[in-house]
Formats: C-alpha cells, structure tokens, sequence
C-alpha cells in the first residue's frame, strides 16, 4: 500500500509516541538524575525514567543507569521492547493503525483540517496521498518521527538500549503490559476528535525543537520537577481526557505489577517513559504514598 515504507519508519519508534504526547501537550525532590531505588524493608526495586528517541550525542547515557542495571538482576520495560521487531506484530499494528475500505483521512478530517495538513506536508516535499490511510496516531507519529530525525534522534533510545544489553547478557526481561495495548491505545488516538488532534498536533511540530532541548536536560538532571511542570501538569488541565488514558489508568495498572516485585528476592529495574514517574500520579509519587522509601541515585 502507498507509505508502507513510512509505516515502518514509524513503527521503529512508533511506541515514542506514547511519551512525546506526556511530553508536548510530582515528588519535590532535589534532582540528581534520572533513577530512583524504591525500598521497602530488605527489598528494593530501581526505577528509570526513559527517553524512546535519542541522538546519537546523548550517550553513554547517565551513569545512574549503569549502575541500576549491574545491580538488578531482571529488568522490566513498559511493553516487549524487542517484540516490536517481530513480523507478525508489525503486522497487526498495520492492520489496527490503517484505514480500510473507503475510509481515509479525507473522509474524516474537516476540509479545514485536512488542507492544513496537506499544506504541512507539502512544505517537507510529501504528497499527502502517501499517508492517506494512516489513522491519526500513525499520522501524528509519522510527522513527529520526520521532525526528530532532522534533530538527529533515532530510534535507538534507553529502551531499546537496554533491551539489546539484557538480551546479550541473558539478563531476563519483563513487561509492563502487552504490544496489543499499545497498539490498540495508539489507534483510538483522536477518535471521533480527528480533525481536532490533527490540528492541535501540527501546531505542536513548531515546538519540537526547543521542547526537545529542554526535556532531555530535564531528564538527564532527573529533575522530575521541570518535566512535570513542563508537560504533565498541563496535560491534566488541558487534555484531562488523553491524561486519565495515557498515564493515570496505565500508571494505576503498572503499580500493582510494580508492587509485586518487593515480593522476592531479585531486584528489578523498571524502565518507563519519564512522564510515567513524575507528577502526583506518578509512578514515584504513588510508591511513596504507600510507604515506600524513593532515593535519588547521584
């Protein structure tokens, strides 16, 4: 089909788009960097907040994740990072994030809506009829994808990173919820609001470049107090609805495998997109409600 070529471009990086949305649209702890050791009693758990695109200037990545994953004998992402590699799932994500039959971007985006993004796509030199089948996640992270790799982001991030150093260290790995979630999760994207999302987000491609630097300061610093007042915050007030989705049910439902894990002996280190920790529904926050003691790894 046309734009197969793109599909798998963003499929690469396509699970980014989950954390460039906390991002574009809080524990007060003095900011260190990005990891944090949770304990309670004799057990203990690391916890990292992760970018899924970064350039190739951004490593060796913080020590504090070194040291985490030496000291941790299993390591959990947020979904099956080296999965997402498999045929058959790229499969279905194309067959959930496409339209099908007579469906297309023309037929749900308002004519306003859908000659701004032709004449977006028109400035980078791509006629929109390459995309027209992409649902709006797909099209969104398409175009975000095209602008972070004229930054130099690629989707090599803390992710994928530490999913190929377990794999070759025959270190076990775990995930925080299955691929077809995020493929699902994705596809609703702007359901039923296309021609707004699509809108909002192409406004939202000016600021990728300056929001881009401040975020990877802020993440590389750990200072969880800037993301969350950067992105998170506002997301609750602006889009409660994409908040609620995006990080509180999925936050909710992390904590109860995030929880079970001071139940043995192994320590594990937990590897989620940043906004996932900060903010008072963090991942963080919500550890140190229940009585749990979070350190800031130097």
């Amino acid at each position: 089909m046309p734009g197969f070529h793109l599909f798998r471009v963003s499929f690469a990086a396509v699970r980014g788009l989950l954390t460039l949305f906390c991002l574009f649209t809080a524990a007060h702890i003095h900011a260190q960097s990005a990891v944090w050791q949770a304990t309670s009693g004799e057990h203990s758990i690391y916890l990292g907040g992760t970018v899924h695109l970064l350039r190739p200037s951004d490593f060796p990545l913080p020590e504090p994740f070194e040291t985490a994953y030496q000291q941790s004998d299993e390591l959990y992402f947020e979904t099956d990072v080296a999965g997402l590699n498999d045929f058959a799932v790229q499969a279905r994500m194309l067959q959930a994030l496409t339209y099908t039959g007579a469906e297309s971007l023309r037929t749900v985006l308002t004519d306003e809506a859908y000659q701004a993004l032709s004449d977006h796509l028109a400035s980078t030199g791509m006629p929109i009829q390459m995309l027209e089948k992409f649902k709006p996640g797909l099209l969104v992270s398409t175009l975000q994808i095209m602008e972070f790799q004229k930054l130099g982001f690629t989707p090599q991030g803390v992710d994928t990173y530490f999913s190929a150093r377990a794999i070759g260290d025959g270190k076990p790995v775990g995930e925080l919820e299955p691929i077809d979630a995020q493929i699902d999760f994705i596809s609703r994207m702007g359901e039923g609001k296309e021609s707004e999302f699509v809108r909002l987000s192409l406004e939202e491609l000016q600021e990728i470049p300056e929001a881009m630097t401040q975020m990877i300061d802020a993440w590389r610093r750990g200072d969880n107090d800037m993301l969350a007042t950067l992105f998170v915050n506002d997301m609750k007030q602006v889009h409660p609805e994409l908040y609620d989705s995006l990080l509180l049910q999925r936050n909710n439902a992390w904590m109860l495998i995030v929880e079970s894990m001071f139940q043995d002996a192994d320590i594990e280190f937990v590897l989620v997109g940043a906004a996932h920790l900060v903010g008072e529904d963090g991942l963080l926050s919500q550890l140190q409600a229940k009585g749990y003691t979070i350190t800031q790894l130097p």
